[in-house]
């Protein structure tokens, strides 16, 4: 149903953001995956079948994403997700990631200890080739923790087709370089309930 075109990785370490340096760089990642949309230049109506043959795509993705960060599972603090449906698609053909590429993180490093309560953040939209997407990275165990809060933008340059979607799962190791602006610390989450 679904056959890989290109991947893209991106791994960024962001050493400080005009103040002192952090004891460890904040590393970020990304990976993309386009693929053909089957759904693309008409309306289906039963498209949730699809999800099943995403999921082995979304663990492959995961997998290679921390595999390019170089980094123990348990280095990473937050995830997030998103999708860029070319124009011959629907939003919908988008939304069809939430559960193949949510839970390929959350399996991923809930197979090696590291709880994963919270929701996975995501976005998506219908787009032109190279458009960028915002994906949200919040803490992997509670929503609430504000320092975790951030975005990293993802482009895959000719992507999407119009017959095509790109995939996106990201990853960081941590709270913003510097972040200071309170709310839930890290180190208070109860771990009960995914937000706090």
């Amino acid at each position: 149903m679904f056959e890989i075109r290109r991947v893209l990785t991106h791994v960024e370490d962001i050493f400080h953001e005009f103040g002192p340096a952090p004891a460890q760089p904040l590393r970020r990642g990304a990976i993309a995956a386009v693929l053909n949309n089957p759904f693309a230049g008409r309306y289906e109506p039963e498209i949730q079948h699809a999800m099943d043959a995403l999921k082995p795509i979304g663990l492959d993705m995961a997998e290679r994403l921390l595999g390019a960060m170089g980094l123990p599972h348990s280095a990473i603090e937050a995830y997030g997700k998103g999708a860029i449906v070319g124009s011959a698609g629907e939003l919908e053909h988008g939304a069809l990631w939430h559960v193949p590429g949510g839970y390929a993180m959350r399996e991923l490093l809930e197979n090696h200890g590291v709880p994963t309560k919270a929701i996975v953040p995501s976005t998506k939209k219908v787009g032109a080739p190279s458009t960028a997407l915002d994906v949200p990275l919040t803490h992997v165990n509670a929503s609430y923790v504000r320092s975790h809060f951030d975005a990293l933008e993802v482009r895959v340059p000719g992507a999407p087709a119009a017959d095509e979607v790109v995939y996106i799962l990201v990853m960081s190791t941590g709270q913003r370089v510097h972040a200071r602006v309170g709310g839930l610390a890290k180190d208070a989450i109860a771990g009960k309930d995914g937000l706090r």
